[in-house]
Parts: structure tokens; C-alpha cells; sequence
């Protein structure tokens, strides 16, 4: 069962965010189309990166008990893309938080 372990805790993460963010509407369920597509255009950047780093030799799994085995690519397992998708999804909830703080005193004014 602990081969499981990894990807369930990102997916209980990304349930948190998606809380977080249906609460405050601060991303997807403020703007979808546009929330979506920046974090898709992020976890290709993302992949790519990945890509390039296996193909280099320098990205490998190596000895991971708590993963499902389950590969997108060589040396990509599946949770590579869920923490992709977290990764993206909390940066841009930070960002659209932040910049609702910084323009609220100048809005306010």
C-alpha cells in the first residue's frame, strides 16, 4: 500500500488547493480559462525540463518505494506530473493572492 503513499498525498494537496481556491476564488474558480491554461503551459515547461533532464542523465528515480510504478516516460513516474500540477497550481494561487493584496490599498484610495 505505501506504493500509493506519494501520489495520495498529492492528490489530498491538490483537493486542499482546490478548497482553497473554490473558497476565495482566487484562480480557477475566478477565471478558468485563463487559470487552466497557465498551468498547463507550466507543467509542459515542466516536462520539457524533465525530458531534458533524463535525457542528460542527470533526472533519474532511482530506488522509490513510495511510487506506483506506473512511468508517463522513462524515468518520469506518474506523480511527476500530479507535483507538476501542485507546483503550478499553488505558485499561481500565490501569485493571484499577492496581487490581490497589493492592489487592495491602491483601489482602496
Amino acid at each position: 500500500m505505501t506504493s500509493l503513499a506519494y501520489l495520495g498525498a498529492l492528490l489530498v494537496s491538490l483537493a486542499g488547493l482546490t478548497a482553497i481556491d473554490a473558497r476565495y476564488r482566487v484562480a480557477v474558480f475566478d477565471r478558468p480559462r485563463q487559470a487552466l491554461l497557465t498551468i498547463a503551459i507550466a507543467v509542459v515547461a515542466f516536462l520539457a525540463w524533465d525530458a531534458a533532464g533524463v535525457g542528460l542523465g542527470i533526472f533519474f528515480i532511482g530506488d522509490a518505494p513510495y511510487l506506483s510504478g506506473v512511468l508517463l516516460a522513462p524515468e518520469v513516474p506518474l506523480e511527476e506530473l500530479f507535483f507538476l500540477i501542485l507546483l503550478s497550481y499553488q505558485t499561481l494561487l500565490l501569485w493571484r493572492w499577492l496581487d490581490r493584496r497589493h492592489r487592495a490599498p491602491r483601489e482602496a484610495a
